[in-house]
Order: C-alpha cells, then sequence, then structure tokens
C-alpha cells in the first residue's frame, strides 16, 4: 500500500457516498458505492479479508481513491445509472450487461398513470427513469416513496372500487374517484423530482405548501403534505443496500474540465446535443437530447422531422438549429450553456452559420467528430477572452493533441478523459434518440404506405384491416373474400382490385 492510499483512507468519511478507484494514468477502473464510505473502502486494503481473483487484480492496479460524501442511500442510487454508463470502468464487468439494467417508467399523460419497471425504455410518451443496476434496491425505495406519493402499478379491466392498496394508502383510488386526476398527477410530478435527484428542492416545495395549506386553515391538505415529509425522512433512515457494492461514480470533472478548456465562465449546466439521422435521403429526422448537471433531462428531449428533403447533413444540421433557436422555441426552452453537434468542421460550420444569422454568437458550439473522438473548436468561440493561443494552450495542459486547420483548432483529449466521456454520452445518446425517431417513421411509413392509395380508403379503415389481418403482407395475401368479409362486398371488392394491381 503507497503512502497516498494510506493518507487516502485515514481521510474518509463514515456517511453514504460514491467512491471511485483510479489506476496510476489517472483512468477510472471502479466505481462503487456504499452506507459507509470509510468502512466500504477499507474493506479492499485489509490482508485477512478474502478477495477473489478479479478483486487481488483490481487493488493491485489502484493508485488512488476519490469519493463524493451523499446525504442518503438514495441519493447515490438514484444517480449511480446515468454515471456509470458514461464511464463503463473495465473492473465493473458485471454491471455492464444489459439485461441486468431497469427502468422506472411512468405513463403520466394517461387517463390513468401508472409507476412501474421496466426493461427497456420505448418512445411511447411515458417518462422513464434510469436505467439502473440494482432492481432489488431501487424497488425498496419505490415502496418507500410511494407512502409519500401513492401511486397505482396496474390498471384492471373492468374495476369499480378502490382497491386494498387505497386503504394502505399506496394507490390515488381513481377507480372511485377518492384522488382527482390533476392531484394525483401533482403527486406523480413530485415523485419524478425526486427520481431526478432534486430531494432537497422538493423538501422545500413541500414545507411552503405544507405552510401555505395551514394559513389557510385547510389542515387536511396541511396534514397530508406533512406526513410526505415524515414518509420522506424515514426514506433517508433506511438502509437500501448497506455495504453491497453497486455501480457508481463520484464527482467527476468532466464539466469543470470542459468549462476550463473553453474558457466558460462557470461549467455548462445544461449541454445540447444534436444529430441527424436518416436512411438514403428518406425520412430524415434530427434529435436534440439535453443534459442538465451532467445526467439526461429526458423530459427536455426534442425531436425535429426534417422540411428539407435528400440526403445533405449539412444542410438538415443547419435548419434544425435554425428551428430550435427561432425566438419562440428560445422562450419555450430557454437557451442552453453549451451545444454539441455529432460531427466534424462541416456540420458544425453549418450550425454555427445558422446561429449566427439569428445573432447568437455568444451560444458556444462545438463538434465531435467520430473518428478518434476529436472535438472540434472554432478560432473565435464566443465567450470573452477565448482565443486560438487560449484554446491551444488549454487542450495542452489536459494533455491533449492540437491541430490547427483553417479556422478550426482540433482536440484529442487522452480516451480517458472525464470530458470525452462526458461528450460521449451526449453524442451517443442524441444518435440514439435520433434513431429511435427514424425508425418510428420509418416503420409507419412501410406499413401505410401501401394502403394510403387507396381511393376512398381513410384511417378508419386502414386500421380496421391492420387489425384484422396483422400486417399489410398478410393483407396482400389475402383473398377478395376474406377481405369482403371484414368491408363488405363493395368495399371489400375495391380494395382487392387495388391490392391486386399492385402485385402487378
Amino acid at each position: 500500500m503507497t503512502p497516498k492510499i494510506k493518507s487516502k483512507l485515514s481521510k474518509l468519511p463514515t456517511t453514504p457516498g460514491v467512491y471511485f478507484h483510479k489506476d496510476k494514468s489517472g483512468e477510472i477502473i471502479y466505481i462503487g458505492k456504499a452506507a459507509n464510505l470509510r468502512n466500504r473502502v477499507r474493506q479492499y486494503f485489509q490482508a485477512s479479508r478474502y478477495r477473489d481473483p478479479k478483486t487481488d487484480v483490481l487493488v493491485s492496479e489502484i493508485a488512488d481513491i476519490e469519493w463524493q460524501e451523499l446525504d442518503t442511500e438514495a441519493d447515490a442510487l438514484f444517480l449511480e445509472a446515468e454515471l456509470v454508463r458514461r464511464y463503463q470502468p473495465r473492473f465493473n464487468i458485471l454491471l455492464r450487461d444489459d439485461k441486468s439494467l431497469l427502468f422506472v417508467r411512468i405513463n403520466y399523460k394517461s387517463d390513468y398513470p401508472t409507476v412501474s419497471m421496466v426493461r427497456r425504455p420505448m418512445d411511447d410518451g411515458a417518462q422513464y427513469f434510469g436505467p439502473y443496476i440494482n432492481g432489488l434496491a431501487v424497488k425498496k425505495a419505490l415502496r418507500y416513496l410511494r407512502k409519500a406519493f401513492p401511486y397505482a402499478v396496474s390498471r384492471v379491466g373492468n374495476q369499480k372500487r378502490a382497491n386494498l392498496h387505497y386503504h394502505l394508502g399506496l394507490d390515488p383510488g381513481l377507480e372511485e374517484n377518492r384522488t382527482s386526476l390533476s392531484e394525483y398527477r401533482s403527486n406523480l410530478r413530485k415523485l419524478m423530482q425526486y427520481l431526478r435527484g432534486e430531494r432537497v428542492a422538493l423538501v422545500r416545495l413541500i414545507e411552503r405548501d405544507m405552510k401555505k395549506a395551514a394559513s389557510a386553515k385547510d389542515f387536511e391538505s396541511a396534514a397530508r403534505l406533512r406526513n410526505q415529509l415524515f414518509s420522506l425522512q424515514e426514506l433517508n433512515r433506511q438502509i437500501l443496500f448497506s455495504d453491497k457494492e453497486l455501480a457508481d461514480i463520484s464527482r467527476d470533472h468532466a464539466l469543470t474540465g470542459l468549462a476550463t478548456l473553453l474558457g466558460l465562465d462557470k461549467p455548462p449546466r445544461r449541454i445540447e446535443g444534436f444529430d441527424i439521422s436518416h436512411q438514403q435521403g428518406t425520412d430524415t429526422v434530427a434529435s436534440m437530447v439535453v443534459f442538465s448537471n451532467g445526467v439526461p433531462d429526458k423530459t427536455a428531449y426534442r425531436k425535429f422531422k426534417m422540411r428539407l428533403p435528400g440526403n445533405d447533413d449539412f444542410a438538415h444540421m443547419s435548419e434544425v438549429i435554425r428551428r430550435r433557436l427561432r425566438e419562440d422555441n428560445r422562450q419555450k426552452w430557454g437557451l442552453g450553456d453549451l451545444i454539441l453537434i455529432d460531427g466534424g468542421k462541416g456540420q458544425l460550420s453549418a450550425a454555427l452559420a445558422a446561429r449566427d444569422k439569428l445573432e447568437l454568437q455568444k451560444l458556444p458550439m462545438i463538434g465531435l467528430a467520430k473518428r478518434e473522438e476529436t472535438i472540434i473548436v472554432h478560432k473565435t468561440l464566443s465567450p470573452p477572452g477565448t482565443s486560438a493561443e487560449y484554446l491551444i494552450n488549454q487542450a495542452i495542459l489536459q494533455k491533449a493533441y492540437t491541430k490547427e486547420s483553417g479556422e478550426f483548432i482540433s482536440i484529442l483529449l487522452p480516451p480517458e478523459s472525464p470530458v470525452v466521456k462526458l461528450l460521449q454520452r451526449i453524442r451517443d445518446e442524441s444518435h440514439r434518440f435520433a434513431i429511435s425517431y427514424h425508425s418510428s417513421l420509418k416503420r409507419g411509413r412501410q406499413t401505410s404506405s401501401i394502403l394510403d392509395d387507396i381511393p376512398g380508403v381513410g384511417e378508419a379503415t386502414r386500421k380496421k384491416l391492420i387489425r384484422h389481418f396483422g400486417s399489410v403482407r398478410a393483407l396482400m395475401t389475402a383473398s377478395p373474400e376474406e377481405i369482403a368479409e371484414v368491408l363488405g362486398k363493395v368495399r371489400g371488392a375495391q380494395v382487392a382490385r387495388y391490392l391486386e394491381s399492385y402485385k402487378v
């Protein structure tokens, strides 16, 4: 054990928190979290403690330890998934299997909102939180949160009476209108606020509302809010995972490193990432993802269906930036602190030109080229005091390779750099979101294009045919008699004739 490690171990607190081990190059090689940081981290270096071969190898490579104290185990639990996906340390092998990841799904906009856990998120309008590594701990936390913010887990058909969970204070009782839909959604908003890690702001909000209700002599509402506070305090005292190892990351230096590299006045709290997706110029879409304080804010994601035809990434990037930054969207969504473009100098140039036409030169933009994960920066990056010389000097301080090319500077940081990991995560998320939207448009076009052209056949008829036959392909092989059974003799014969001509 090195003197540096001994010194770090002596300073470990006894509070809940997250920790990460680094090798001699500064790369994060393992991430964990603990109910008691001092006890958990010291276990790695106890000679009398049994360790499996993997842990022996890990300990032999630890050159430094860092950690961050957190208020509760729940706070660490709800932050873990996003951060481990960003860094994916090589010793967290067991925690990188997608099958073990869980998401909390809340279909907030439904007329009967429910809260459930799923393996994979879908673009179905629901809110997703996660992914989480340890499903057991998440379920345990949700059980306590349900006491504070009662929610339904499923909708039973034809049920007209409130179930047992309502009488236990765990369900809103929508079946008997025991809770109004607006009040239920208000509770779900608080639950989602907690899942986003905004516990302190939530507690202040509940305390304010409780005092307001008490002043108005609405003692029933004040008592309900008081019980919510008690439930949250109870959660703070619960042991969710004890000292079991879970994937997590402590304070990373991605945001501060990015601010220093680019000469920003402060770390960028809101970063927006943009990407274009299409297939040979068809169903072209763009995505906008938002990362707040380094983690995704999926409620702020937006998708754009491109109006310009063809296969021109530069023109489409210009279009989406122009539409995103127009005045009405700036008023609705605000302005971010930094925009990340998926692409190299061409895509970034198009985005900068669109930004400058709107006279928003102070909004910083950078690109991330897929080849070698190179950061592309224009020499006239907007923050005051930045210049080509400053950018190059800061890049060198962060052990980066730089190259000037015309009006741009290419910065190649070490692969283990927290800045690179953050930008990769944002870029990959924008790519995933764009692909998802493109795929949904493509599926819709493929299943409806033939039926759209049949004269006299509207949306209701198309849905009726697809519902009965299952797919357009099955409909194409159906006999005129089978189609007539669904649509009637006259309309069925018309559709059958059209489909027969289409085959020819």
